[in-house]
């Protein structure tokens, strides 16, 4: 079983940075990749960002490429999310998820693709 607890949310201005943090536990992650998923009120779960866990690949949806970067470390079994230039329609919950499966690119953004979740961690972008 794989255990994922995300922290770093909270209340930033329009053009503020945050820094998510997803830490992982249970099984080891070397042939995992770990995946940032975004919903916001009303709205469906999205792709955010993705890294494979043993080659550090990284992979980006169009709406945060640039700003946002994901990184991992190996040692602490830990995934970032760094986030700059932020905007009001960044605003909110973020999950990290992790599958037990190799994803090509295109399907490490489905929200199905991944076997488990974190709890979520509330961004919200004032303007």
């Amino acid at each position: 079983q794989v255990q994922l607890v995300e922290s770093g949310g909270g209340l930033v201005q329009a053009g503020g940075s945050l820094r998510l943090s997803c830490a992982a536990s249970g099984r080891t992650f070397s042939s995992y990749a770990m995946g940032w998923f975004r919903q916001a009120p009303g709205k469906e779960r999205e792709f955010a960002a993705a890294i494979r866990w043993s080659s550090g690949s990284t992979y980006y949806a169009d709406s945060v490429k640039g700003r946002f970067t994901i990184s991992r470390d190996n040692a602490k079994n830990t995934v970032y999310l760094q986030m700059n230039s932020l905007k009001p329609e960044d605003t909110a919950v973020y999950y990290c998820a992790a599958t037990n499966y190799f994803l090509v690119p295109a399907q490490l953004m489905g929200v199905e693709r991944y076997d488990y979740w974190g709890q979520g961690t509330q961004v919200t972008v004032s303007s």
